[in-house]
């Protein structure tokens, strides 16, 4: 009885070892609806983030313009890329973000100071 309940035990591990068939993607083809939505929205439909998942990105009227804070902004304000990080409490101007895709490193101005550090995959 035990030879019996260690056979079935086995086989039942092996059988989730075996492989399996690929799910279907399911974000494939994006439907014509999503894309007709994101235009009226004025953006693009795009693979975005580490995932590549579609997300419609909208580009801001007022992208790279100076600002010291994200109310000044249709996005956030941010220190340009590539920007040393000031010293904390330092007054510093940003830029607002170019579109609403958020994945990446980024660093918010508040304020006029330096804001949090963040990075989004």
């Amino acid at each position: 009885m035990i030879r019996q309940t260690l056979f079935a035990s086995a086989a039942l591990l092996l059988a989730n070892c075996a492989p399996q068939a690929a799910a279907p993607v399911t974000d494939g083809p994006v439907r014509s609806a999503d894309a007709s939505a994101c235009a009226q929205r004025g953006g693009t439909l795009k693979q975005v983030g580490r995932l590549q998942s579609w997300q419609c990105v909208v580009n801001y009227a007022d992208a790279g313009k100076r600002c010291t804070d994200g109310d000044q902004c249709q996005g956030d304000c941010r220190l340009p890329d590539g920007a040393p990080t000031p010293a904390p409490n330092a007054s510093v101007a940003g830029v607002c973000q170019a579109n609403s895709d958020n994945f990446g490193c980024h660093t918010s101005v508040e304020d006029g100071k330096v804001g949090v550090g963040i990075c989004i995959d």
